[in-house]
């Protein structure tokens, strides 16, 4: 990526004059966990953004977690209030989103008004690093600022990865 071209992201960035570092890897990794590898982080660093939506209702938000951890859906269900829920289908994630999977991002879709929830194990980072909303680009951002800029909700819903 050439050096003067910005995502909206990082323009959003700016914009609230949160300092950010941007890091690129090969587009063609879609694990959250070899990019972790790729960009020299911690997994516990490195945050997925994933699309989920109660179960026969397609009103998503998005849930953002480490890359080793796992969305627990009963714990999330149970802060959204509905009975169950589940992850959006890769189509359906690109559909509603309008950005490719691997490179979903909240910062991108923050004039859509999603309802973005983060991980709690975050608030006990300085940093993670997130999509900047193009797959082989990740932004290392501090994360108070970052959920003060995506009023976010801090909620308690991953477990360990079974992997």
């Amino acid at each position: 990526m050439a050096k003067d071209k910005k995502l909206n992201s990082m323009r959003i960035l700016e914009k609230a004059e949160i300092p950010y570092e941007v890091l690129e890897y090969d587009d063609s990794v879609r694990d959250a966990e070899a990019v972790a590898e790729l960009i020299g982080a911690l997994p516990e660093m490195v945050y997925k953004t994933l699309v989920v939506h109660p179960v026969g209702v397609n009103k998503p938000f998005l849930v953002m977690l480490a890359c080793n951890r796992q969305l627990d859906l009963k714990r999330m269900a149970a802060v959204v209030g509905e009975k169950k829920v589940q992850m959006a289908a890769h189509a359906d994630a690109e559909k509603w989103t309008g950005l490719k999977v691997g490179g979903i991002s909240a910062l991108m879709l923050m004039d859509k008004n999603w309802q973005v929830y983060l991980d709690s194990p975050a608030s006990e980072l300085q940093n993670i690093f997130i999509s900047a909303g193009q797959k082989g680009i990740q932004l290392r951002i501090p994360v108070l600022p970052l959920i003060t800029l995506l009023r976010a909700k801090l909620v308690d819903v991953s477990r360990e990865s079974d992997e």
